[in-house]
């Protein structure tokens, strides 16, 4: 299956909250989009990896996902190394996206940095002919790069390269978090209170994206960095 948009994501909940607006966009345009979670957030206060799987499930169908993989990665210890590469280079020849999105380059939990760093690197390795790979029919997967790559802004603010419009699909965005009904705010859950738990951390991620959406005269955005310049064609697709 090709894939217009692959999102990578160091835990379960990261896309929800850096960028299911804009993948629901994308679908909502007639796009197909998937995710990659690199680990089950086994290491998480709240909830089991089990509970955290299905949750994550039920974010891919609201989202509108055509595929959901979990790398199974270490929580915490996963490394930049060959190993984990490796496996992250199947998976991009496995869906060949035009677009990768993966998390920001430094930001409150060390995993987000961690990840988008063996992504970013994976990805430029996946276009190397001389690395070999099998899928998982066990035939020799084709090189493949893809055409661009972006870093969803998460927990720190990082001034973004571009905005992305999500203000029509906020409220199925808002779905998508509430999907992980053990994460965050749940006045019925008497599991021990996080980080991300208070109902404040939600009127946070809103606050977020109406600020980012001000800066380009809409509702909510979401914001985006880039390692290369960005480029258009046309002026008229600039907001």
């Amino acid at each position: 299956m090709k894939l217009d948009i692959l999102a990578f994501a160091s835990h379960p909940d990261d896309v929800e909250l850096g960028c299911a607006g804009t993948l629901i966009a994308h679908i909502a345009a007639g796009k197909k989009a998937g995710v990659v979670d690199l680990t089950r957030g086994e290491l998480g206060t709240r909830g089991t990896p089990a509970e955290r799987v299905a949750e994550a499930e039920e974010a891919a169908r609201i989202m509108g996902l055509s595929v959901r993989d979990n790398l199974g990665f270490a929580d915490g210890f996963f490394a930049n190394d060959k190993e984990h590469q490796l496996q992250i280079v199947r998976k991009v020849r496995q869906y060949q996206p035009d677009i990768v999105l993966m998390n920001a380059l430094h930001d409150r939990h060390p995993d987000h940095g961690r990840g988008a760093a063996v992504v970013a690197e994976a990805c430029f390795l996946a276009g190397l002919k001389m690395i070999k790979t099998l899928g998982d029919d066990g035939l020799e997967q084709q090189a493949w790069r893809p055409k661009a790559m972006y870093n969803f802004i998460q927990d720190r603010y990082i001034k973004p390269d571009f905005v992305m419009d999500v203000t029509p699909h906020w409220e199925k965005k808002i779905e998508t978090i509430r999907a992980f009904r053990t994460q965050f705010y749940n006045p019925d859950d008497n599991s021990p209170n996080t980080y991300i738990s208070s109902p404040e951390f939600l009127d946070f991620i809103e606050a977020r994206a109406r600020e980012y959406g001000h800066a380009i005269g809409v509702t909510f955005g979401e914001g985006f960095t880039s390692a290369k310049q960005v480029g258009v064609r046309n002026l008229f697709d600039l907001i």
